[in-house]
């Protein structure tokens, strides 16, 4: 698979999963994200390690290694050979979770069919494994909220993050015009996934919830994802805004 393909599967699932975010009209539909925010786990096919591989094969270059105690995230910042959307690749450690919800994704993780645990569009072809219960995701969402995300969505894309330079307004005429559709942001510099560097402004938008449907037929809705907006404090042209997404202080060097 090439890279412009992979892309292009990424967010067709993307707006597929979250329409909403599909039926804005707020700037031109070929304005590409500076960042796409992926969310896997360390288990099985689905690790960091085995998806990086894929990725570089595809262009993508790994620029910095991030961790996140406080969430049981690391977190790869993976740039490609061009100057599309860059890849932030959080892995939830399911380690840091208790035995019983560690064992509990573990047991949903390993039923998944070998078809869908290989190739090079793990991340673009849903849940690999069947639909938690109720129960089950409730469990999961105490435990750690990315552990029931995944759960639900599998290894996936969880946002999209867009620059606010790129797309030629500031970011609270945006924030106005997303208010005035029904998706207000949250408060402070989070996005449900990990923290983002006080050198940017920062919003994150959920999408509206959606219906979903659990193993024992159960329908409840839920926020799964959203849409980013950054911006600089100080506009220059000398970094990519995803290189200064990540705090600073998380910054790791792996052995």
């Amino acid at each position: 698979m090439q890279r412009q393909e992979f892309v292009q599967q990424l967010w067709l699932d993307y707006v597929h999963t979250h329409p909403d975010i599909g039926a804005l009209r707020l700037w031109p539909l070929s304005t590409a994200a500076e960042y796409l925010t992926l969310v896997t786990l360390n288990y099985g096919p689905f690790t960091a390690a085995a998806l990086t591989g894929k990725l570089a094969h595809m262009g993508y270059r790994r620029m910095g290694h991030y961790a996140m105690a406080d969430k049981g995230l690391l977190v790869q910042l993976l740039a490609p050979s061009d100057g599309s959307s860059w890849l932030v690749l959080a892995e939830l450690q399911i380690g840091t979770l208790s035995k019983a919800p560690r064992e509990a994704i573990e047991g949903l993780v390993q039923q998944s069919h070998p078809q869908d645990c290989k190739g090079h569009n793990l991340l673009c072809r849903g849940r690999p494994w069947p639909m938690p219960s109720w129960a089950l995701y409730q469990q999961l969402q105490q435990a750690h909220p990315l552990a029931a995300w995944i759960a639900v969505m599998g290894p996936r894309l969880h946002h999209a993050g867009f620059d606010c330079g790129q797309l030629g307004e500031p970011l609270e005429a945006l924030d106005q015009r997303l208010n005035e559709v029904g998706m207000p942001s949250l408060q402070g510099q989070q996005n449900g996934v990990f923290a983002v560097s006080s050198l940017l402004d920062h919003r994150f938008y959920p999408t509206t919830p959606q219906k979903t449907v659990f193993a024992d037929g159960d329908e409840h809705r839920l926020c799964l994802g959203g849409l980013a907006l950054v911006q600089k404090h100080v506009e220059d042209n000398h970094e990519r805004i995803a290189d200064v997404l990540l705090p600073h202080h998380t910054r790791c060097e792996m052995a």
